[in-house]
């Protein structure tokens, strides 16, 4: 077992949360306190399925497709946060190039599970 932070998903994932973290220093204060927090959690939440799926052998398929719906989540919450023009376009794009990379890291190791 390789230590998680040496994980390339856990690596990606950790740079998508600090994307996150500082594009959402700009949203409106509508949504910075709803849209903006579930976001940081989801992602967050992601995160800590990637560690705990890395940590053990047992239910690690389970925690590995958490952290895919916690993904389908963000995914959800960038979109909205785009069609209320609270991100730009360079940035939406930026974020779900790291999030395509984190699916396919993800799906890569479930299948290899």
């Amino acid at each position: 077992m390789s230590t998680y932070d040496n994980l390339p998903v856990y690596k990606t994932s950790y740079d998508l949360l600090l994307g996150i973290f500082v594009f959402s220093q700009d949203l409106a204060k509508d949504y910075k306190y709803t849209l903006g927090e579930n976001l940081k959690k989801e992602t967050v939440d992601m995160i800590s399925n990637i560690y705990r799926a890395n940590s053990t052998q047992v239910n690690r398929s389970v925690r590995i497709q958490s952290a895919r719906e916690n993904l389908e989540v963000i995914r959800l919450f960038l979109r909205l946060l785009k069609d209320l023009k609270q991100i730009s376009l360079d940035k939406f794009i930026a974020i779900n190039e790291l999030l395509e990379s984190v699916g396919k890291q993800l799906t890569a190791w479930k299948n290899h599970s």
